[in-house]
């Protein structure tokens, strides 16, 4: 497994070089963070701070005097081409209008309807997977029927606070307004990222999301 130092106290993974040949790499990042999860909490190896996963990569952030150890644990692992599912425990449901402005076009193109499209988006769990471009927003992987959504031609200049869309084989939340490119299919009032909050985001990577209808959820407001 081919590691990189990141500073002197951490270091990058490039899990794309370890994983199982035909395995998507995404897959073999998130089953590597959850064995490092579970190493630490059965304090199988020490010194590790925090777990940054990412599309390829996974960033490991260490006790300085601890690296060297944690590399030489973290190398002799082998990510596994399926990752684990989140527990139930860990399962956040969000709760979504589906009125958004681009979920008939979505619908076209898996060439099903609108309802079943809703079905498809509900009825299973969508692991968060890793952060992106703005505080909160995170990539979330669907751990049911797998399908793929084509980016919009021409990004938006402005997306609505709470706008949830799709994209590639990702789901996920806008957190704030911001230009954006991906397939809107609804809309809900979960705050995302809140600095007054402990954590400030909503969601974090490992982490499991249910995508409701919007009635009597709370959504994290409180």
């Amino acid at each position: 497994m081919r590691v990189r130092a990141c500073g002197e106290s951490a270091f990058i993974v490039d899990v794309a070089s370890s994983c199982p040949a035909g395995s998507e790499v995404l897959d073999c990042v998130l089953d590597l963070t959850a064995q490092i999860d579970a190493a630490v909490d059965s304090s199988r190896v020490a010194g590790v701070v925090d777990v940054v996963p990412a599309a390829e990569t996974l960033l490991v952030v260490c006790d300085p005097a601890r690296v060297r150890n944690v590399v030489a644990f973290v190398s002799g692992l082998s990510p596994r081409a399926a990752a684990q599912a989140p527990t139930t425990s860990s399962i956040k449901e969000i709760g979504v209008t589906y009125d958004g402005p681009d979920l008939h076009d979505v619908a076209d193109s898996f060439g099903i309807s609108v309802d079943a499209v809703v079905r498809w988006h509900q009825d299973q769990v969508w692991q968060v997977a890793f952060g992106g471009f703005a505080p909160g927003f995170f990539y979330l992987v669907g751990q049911g029927e797998r399908r793929e959504v084509a980016r919009r031609e021409t990004p938006r200049p402005k997306i609505p606070a709470g706008s949830v869309g799709l994209a590639g084989r990702f789901s996920g939340v806008y957190p704030n307004a911001s230009p954006g490119g991906w397939q809107l299919i609804g809309r809900t009032d979960a705050v995302l990222f809140d600095v007054d909050r402990t954590p400030p985001a909503l969601l974090a990577p490992g982490m499991g999301v249910r995508f409701v209808d919007s009635e009597g959820v709370s959504d994290g407001r409180g």
